[in-house]
């Protein structure tokens, strides 16, 4: 059984800006990542672009080189696993945690592969992992998907996307482009105000000009082999469909933040009990680092605002150490 100063549960980009914080302060580490290097962004959609400019995705003050202002997927996948692989970060990728208790003043941490001690742990998990379904008749289909990768599967098929976020505008004008015949079911009454600022007009533009169908206020009753049944302002819909794609959102693995102990709060946020200060949970010794943090508020919290994440738990780390050692 290995033991580590601290062990950082999550291969993101803020699991990696603390394990070169704790790399820096001469703290040993280690970085248990499920999937492989940035698993999330591993996942996006294969021509995906950054809201943020690259300069926003830095690191410890590496620089992030790109070819437009705002980096696609494959730069940032590139950027990542450069900044792994020159400072020899000390990571285990597809080793999933599956257990945490603290014992005494020690942290005991299980995996698929093997067990460590730790004297803190930081949970830098994200929130891709699990998507809000929309707990429907059908939704379990092979034609429905919660994930979208590349618009080319999709080509000349009937396809639905549901939502009216970043992710599904995306994914409707890739697939249009590509040839798909789309259908965007939106339950509000109108594309989301969030969408990329560059985007938003062009996918208005698209159901103007009936390019793309768009249906408004309406939510998906149930979903058939080869059609959708819609609730819609003018009633029930139902519409010829191949391939579903559900994109309303993820959230994060709150089962894993309730079974170590986190305490969540009673609402629909469920926001996570940390202090904003050193981001040490209620847990002692326990810390939250990154977009986990926001609970179901998963638009709060991305990394250009959480990265200062590192510095703080290990500021406040070398800090418990200097008190105990007085």
């Amino acid at each position: 059984m290995e033991h580590f100063r601290i062990v950082i549960i999550g291969g993101g980009p803020i699991g990696i800006a603390c394990g070169l914080e704790a790399q820096k302060k001469g703290l040993s580490y280690v970085i248990l990542e499920k999937g492989p290097i940035v698993n999330s962004l591993f996942n996006y959609p294969i021509n995906m672009q950054f809201f943020s400019s690259s300069e926003k995705l830095e690191i410890d003050n590496i620089p992030f080189i790109s070819k437009e202002a705002k980096p696609k997927r494959n730069e940032a996948l590139e950027y990542y696993r450069r900044i792994v692989t020159s400072n020899n970060l000390n990571i285990r990728l597809f080793e999933r945690v599956t257990h945490v208790e603290k014992q005494n003043e020690q942290f005991s941490i299980t995996t698929n592969k093997k067990n460590y001690t730790a004297d803190k742990v930081i949970i830098a998990t994200g929130f891709y992992d699990i998507p809000n379904t929309i707990d429907v008749p059908g939704e379990n289909l092979p034609k429905v998907s919660h994930y979208y990768n590349d618009p080319h599967f999709y080509a000349s098929q009937k396809l639905a996307v549901i939502g009216a976020s970043n992710s599904a505008i995306d994914a409707a004008l890739e697939c249009y482009r590509k040839g798909s015949e789309v259908s965007l079911i939106i339950r509000g009454p109108e594309v989301g105000q969030r969408v990329k600022y560059w985007v938003r007009p062009d996918i208005i533009n698209r159901i103007e000009e009936g390019s793309i169908k768009a249906y408004y206020d309406t939510t998906v009753k149930e979903i058939r082999d080869h059609s959708l049944v819609l609730n819609t302002p003018e009633g029930e819909k139902e519409i010829e469909n191949d391939f579903v794609l559900a994109l309303t959102g993820y959230k994060p693995n709150f089962k894993f933040l309730e079974a170590v102990g986190i305490e969540l709060t009673n609402d629909e946020k469920k926001l996570p009990k940390y202090n904003p200060d050193t981001m040490e949970t209620n847990i002692g010794g326990l810390y939250l680092a990154g977009v986990i943090c926001g609970g179901m508020e998963t638009h709060k919290w991305f990394i250009e605002n959480s990265r200062v994440h590192a510095q703080m738990i290990v500021s406040s780390i070398l800090k418990d150490e200097v008190i105990s050692n007085q």
